[in-house]
C-alpha cells in the first residue's frame, strides 16, 4: 500500500476548498469530469440572473445593456489565460467540430497549393468525420491523409496544407508534445491545429508560445460549462487580418446593424462568429469560469498527477495483473485521466455506477476515469479503489442490467 494516506494528502491539499463551489450529489464519486463537468454555484448564478434579470426584466434591450453581443469575445478573452494566448485571440462560439471546420477551412486557404489535410489515426471520430467533410465542400482536390503519431514526420511533405491533432487521446489520457510537433509541421510549410477538447482547464495550455497557428476546445468538460456548453477558437496573431469564414453570417459582418447584402469580415477574430450567441449557455459557461479564478494551472496540474498516480497505484496493488494500464506512467505525457484495458470494461463501469462511482466507458475495452482536481479528494480516490476491488471480487459486473448497452456509455 502508498506510505502516504489518502488522509494525511487531504489535509495538505491547497485546492481543497474548491470543492465547495460545486454542487455534487451525495454518496457519488465523480470521476467523469473528462466528460462532462459538474455544475458550480456559480454557473447557476450566472444563468439565473441571466434568466430573471437581463432576459425577463431587461428583454431585447440587453443585448445592449447586459453586453450580450459582446459575450463571443468577452468570454474568449477570459478563457485565453487558460490556454496560454494573447488578448483577442480567443473566441467563444459555436461548438467544437463547427468550429474546427472553420479553422481547417482556413488553414487550406492559406495553404491553396497544397492539398493534403493529416491527422492522427487514432483522433477522435468526429475530427475524422468533419475533416473529410471540410475537404468534399472545397472546390479543391482535398485529401485525408490518417496516420499514427510515430509516423507524422514521414507522413509530411511539401503537399501538407494543415495538420490536425487533438491534445489529449480521449481514450487513452497521453498527452502530446504541443510544442515539438507544432515545430515539426511548421518545417515542412504546414499549419497545426490542435483540438484541446480534453486538456483545456486539466493542463497547462501554451498555444502562443509552442506554436498553435489555430486550436479549438469544448466548454463542458474540465471547463464545467454544462451539456452543450459552447466551444471556443484560437487563432496565432499572425492569422487574424488574414482569418475567414466560411459560414459567414450577419454577426460576423463588418456592420451588421447596417443589413448590407453583401458580406464584409469583422476585424480580428470577432469574423468566425456567423450567428447570434446562445446567451443562456454563454452565461453558465461565464459563471463556470470563476471558479478558475486565482488558480494557479501549475499547481492544478501538480494535483492532477498525485491523484492519477494515487489512483494508479492502488489499483495496480490491490488488484494485481486485473487490468491492463493504457494511460502513460510517464508525467509529461499523461494528462488528467487514466484509462485501464479490460474484456469487461463495460460492465465493470456500470457495476461502479450503480455504487456511486462515475466513470464512463470507451469501444471496445476501455475503462476510463477523469480526475478533475477542483473537487476531487485523495479519499475520493481510495474509496473509489475500495468499491472497484469489490466489483472485481464479487464479479458484479456479469450482472445482466450491467451488459445491457446504454445509448450514451
Amino acid at each position: 500500500m502508498t506510505q502516504i494516506s489518502a488522509g494525511e494528502r487531504d489535509r495538505a491539499d491547497t485546492l481543497a476548498s474548491r470543492r465547495d463551489k460545486f454542487i455534487l450529489p451525495d454518496g457519488v464519486i465523480y470521476l467523469d469530469g473528462n466528460s462532462l463537468g459538474p455544475v458550480s454555484h456559480t454557473a447557476i448564478s450566472r444563468i439565473n440572473h441571466a434568466v430573471t434579470h437581463e432576459w425577463a426584466a431587461g428583454l431585447v434591450r440587453s443585448w445592449n445593456s447586459a453586453g450580450w453581443m459582446d459575450l463571443p469575445i468577452t468570454l474568449g478573452n477570459r478563457l485565453a489565460p487558460l490556454i496560454g494566448a494573447p488578448a483577442d485571440t480567443v473566441i467563444v462560439t459555436d461548438t467544437l467540430t463547427i468550429l474546427i471546420a472553420k479553422l481547417l477551412a482556413n488553414a487550406l486557404a492559406l495553404r491553396p497549393d497544397r492539398h493534403v489535410i493529416v491527422t492522427d489515426s487514432d483522433n477522435f471520430h468526429s475530427d475524422f468525420y468533419i475533416a473529410d467533410g471540410v475537404a468534399a465542400a472545397t472546390r479543391r482536390d482535398i485529401t485525408v491523409r490518417r496516420t499514427t503519431r510515430a509516423a507524422l514526420a514521414e507522413a509530411l511533405d511539401d503537399d501538407v496544407a494543415v495538420v490536425l491533432l487533438t491534445h489529449v487521446d480521449y481514450r487513452t489520457g497521453e498527452l502530446l508534445d504541443m510544442a515539438d510537433m507544432s515545430a515539426l509541421v511548421h518545417a515542412h510549410g504546414a499549419l497545426m491545429i490542435w483540438d484541446l477538447a480534453h486538456s483545456t482547464g486539466a493542463v497547462p495550455l501554451h498555444v502562443h508560445e509552442h506554436g498553435a497557428d489555430f486550436a479549438a476546445g469544448c466548454g463542458y468538460k474540465y471547463l464545467n460549462g454544462g451539456p452543450g456548453a459552447p466551444a471556443f477558437a484560437y487563432v496565432a496573431p499572425q492569422w487574424l487580418d488574414s482569418l475567414t469564414n466560411f459560414l459567414p453570417g450577419w454577426l460576423g459582418h463588418a456592420r451588421p446593424f447596417d443589413f448590407e447584402p453583401t458580406f464584409e469580415k469583422a476585424p480580428g477574430i470577432r469574423a468566425l462568429v456567423t450567428s447570434s450567441p446562445s446567451v443562456v449557455g454563454l452565461s453558465a459557461l461565464a459563471g463556470a469560469l470563476d471558479v478558475f479564478e486565482g488558480i494557479s494551472l501549475d499547481v492544478l496540474r501538480r494535483k492532477s498527477l498525485a491523484l492519477t498516480d494515487f489512483f494508479i497505484t492502488e489499483v495496480e496493488e490491490r488488484l494485481p495483473g486485473v487490468f491492463e494500464l493504457v494511460t502513460p506512467r510517464e508525467h509529461h505525457r499523461r494528462a488528467s485521466q487514466v484509462s485501464w484495458r479490460h474484456d469487461e470494461a463495460y460492465g465493470i463501469v456500470q457495476a461502479l455506477i450503480a455504487r456511486g462511482v462515475i466513470g464512463d466507458f470507451r469501444a471496445p475495452n476501455i475503462a476510463r476515469f477523469g480526475f478533475t482536481p477542483l473537487y476531487l479528494s485523495f479519499r475520493d480516490v481510495d474509496v473509489a479503489v475500495s468499491h472497484l476491488v469489490e466489483v472485481m471480487h464479487h464479479r458484479e459486473y456479469d450482472d445482466p442490467a450491467f451488459r445491457q448497452k446504454n445509448p450514451v456509455t
